[in-house]
């Protein structure tokens, strides 16, 4: 009796986790209003203790303002600035990002972007860091 009340309550249990992931990941895959001309960058080979900096740009598709609530970046090595301004429609705003080469060798960042209206954006920046030859 113990075990059939425990599998019912283990199958319930699971399936409302299910749920949830499920639910959430709906949310973050949301199609957002701002539109990004590219989400990848790659630097190529980059000297080491130069900073790298790249542009991402974007447009609001919508009719409605749209604002970025929130950017976060993979790690502390990865210092993104952003238009901080709700964006009107037809307009542009930019998510510049800059990477501090101070560690040799291949990279690859992560740049999490959350939109007023709910959607998460990730955007890449990669490379190699080279000797600095001067």
């Amino acid at each position: 009796m113990y075990k059939k009340a425990f599998l019912l309550f283990f199958a319930l249990f699971a399936g409302v986790l299910f749920a949830q992931a499920q639910s959430q990941a709906s949310n973050t895959n949301q199609e957002s209003a701002l539109k990004f001309e590219k989400t990848e960058h790659n630097f190529g080979e980059i000297p080491q203790n130069v900073p790298a900096v790249y542009e991402f740009k974007f447009k609001n598709t919508s009719n409605q303002p749209v604002q970025i609530v929130s950017v976060k970046t993979s790690c502390g090595c990865t210092t993104p600035f952003y238009t901080k301004d709700p964006v009107a429609p037809k307009k542009s705003g930019v998510v510049k990002v800059s990477y501090n080469a101070a560690r040799m060798g291949a990279f690859t960042k992560t740049i999490t972007v959350t939109t007023s209206e709910g959607a998460t954006i990730y955007l890449t920046i990669r490379g190699t860091v080279v000797a600095n030859e001067q």
